[in-house]
């Protein structure tokens, strides 16, 4: 293969081959290990209706043999060696990921190559994982914390794929045929929808020259999902389980990944649930008692987004903490924040950015991610200018552009009051 080169800085380096594989990689001097990821861009937003759980049923499957590999070889192939194996599922991404000492890069692209473009997927195989992954579903629908933000999904985005769970149904996965797993690989796995990473001790041109050898993935690129759309501007949705606390979580649009205010969004949602110095936090928890749990986060993906909270309560204290939450979010469009505790939001965004960077995990994450939603690198320093020029105006600007309710999804999963949710909805 004929490959191309570039390098925005001397410790990242990007290398298309001809087949529109990308390899990516960035030296961390310090350390003596090396994560590596097989970014695979498709996750359960590419699937048909008939194939919800299909993306995470794949990764599942792809651990469980090669022609020259069983289940327990691979799993052995870097533990052995002190390392580890892994993989998961997101709505827009796949990615499979190693993580070892330098010394042994050959052994883990040459198993995580094996893994990709020669499984099986025997019949037994399928058959037994099949009942893993039911009772990992049923894992999930046991933990309330895990349901209602499926629920969540489901009552936001309505019918679009976005709206499914990741895992399936125990029904979906329980329907679907090899035949229909080996026709998801080939139309998915395509050398212009893969992305390679590693951070850490690597050498660039070592690790390509590895990956020209061993990967062989079909060319082309996977077909584009659907634009991301709701099937309602404003949605309401109750499920009464046996649980005595009650979770909620209410959303709005938010913002895609590649957003020029991603950083404003990101001050903002510190600001109002980002830590337990959060203004809900200290709210709703530390000033009224109302919840153990509460929090605010961001769902970014390719073409849309959610801002979201979360509580979880008793359900005499569900409104009342509802509504606190909601003032909150009704004040950041009315008011701006000061300079000191903007300042404090933007320490503490360049605090954790900086944190993860020493992880060779989160920064191999980092590279894949970019490169997928990108096509390009951004490296610390122009992370952190990012960060330092979200001024107060910005701030509150993106507060009004979310908390819209006439656009807000509520879901609640547990016992409530009737009417908890008069005039909300």
């Amino acid at each position: 293969m004929v490959a191309k080169s570039a390098s925005s800085d001397k410790l990242y380096n990007r290398t298309v081959l001809k087949n529109g594989l990308r390899v990516v990689s960035e030296v961390m001097p310090s350390v003596r290990s090396i994560a590596l990821g097989v970014w695979v861009d498709v996750g359960s937003r590419s699937e048909l209706p008939n194939e919800n759980g299909l993306s995470h049923f794949v990764e599942h499957m792809l651990f469980k043999g090669t022609k020259k590999r069983n289940a327990k070889q691979i799993a052995a192939s870097l533990e052995s060696i002190g390392g580890g194996l892994n993989a998961y599922t997101s709505r827009e991404q796949t990615c499979y990921l190693a993580r070892f000492l330098d010394q042994h890069l050959p052994v883990a692209v040459d198993v995580l190559s094996d893994m990709l473009c020669n499984s099986t997927l025997t019949p037994v195989n399928l058959k037994r994982e099949k009942q893993v992954i039911c009772e990992e579903i049923k894992e999930s629908l046991d933990s309330p914390t895990d349901q209602i933000h499926d629920l969540f999904s489901k009552t936001f985005w309505g019918s679009h794929p976005l709206g499914r769970p990741i895992l399936g149904s125990i029904e979906s996965v329980q329907s679907i045929p090899r035949a229909q797993m080996v026709q998801f690989i080939g139309r998915n796995y395509r050398s212009g929808s893969i992305v390679i990473t590693a951070a850490g001790a690597v050498n660039h041109r070592k690790l390509v020259n590895l990956v020209k050898k061993h990967f062989n993935f079909p060319s082309g690129v996977a077909p584009q999902p659907i634009e991301a759309h709701r099937d309602r501007e404003k949605s309401l949705s109750t499920k009464k389980d046996k649980n005595s606390q009650t979770h909620l979580c209410v959303g709005f649009p938010g913002i895609h990944y590649t957003e020029d205010y991603k950083m404003s969004a990101m001050a903002l949602n510190l600001y109002l649930g980002g830590g337990m110095s959060s203004v809900l936090f200290q709210k709703l928890r530390e000033q009224r008692g109302l919840a153990y749990s509460v929090y605010t986060y961001l769902d970014y993906y390719k073409d849309s987004g959610v801002f979201g909270g979360y509580i979880g309560t008793d359900k005499d204290h569900l409104r009342p903490a509802l509504d606190i939450m909601l003032k909150e979010f009704d004040r950041m469009r009315k008011r701006k924040l000061n300079s000191i505790t903007l300042d404090q939001v933007k320490n503490q965004l360049k605090g954790s950015i900086m944190l993860s960077m020493e992880s060779t995990a989160s920064r191999m994450n980092r590279l894949g991610r970019q490169e997928i939603m990108y096509g390009r690198y951004y490296n610390l320093d122009e992370t952190v200018a990012a960060v330092e020029r979200v001024t107060a105006s910005d701030v509150m600007a993106m507060a009004n552009r979310i908390f819209d309710r006439d656009r807000m999804a509520i879901a609640v999963l547990g016992p409530a009051n009737s009417g908890d949710f008069d005039g909300l909805a």
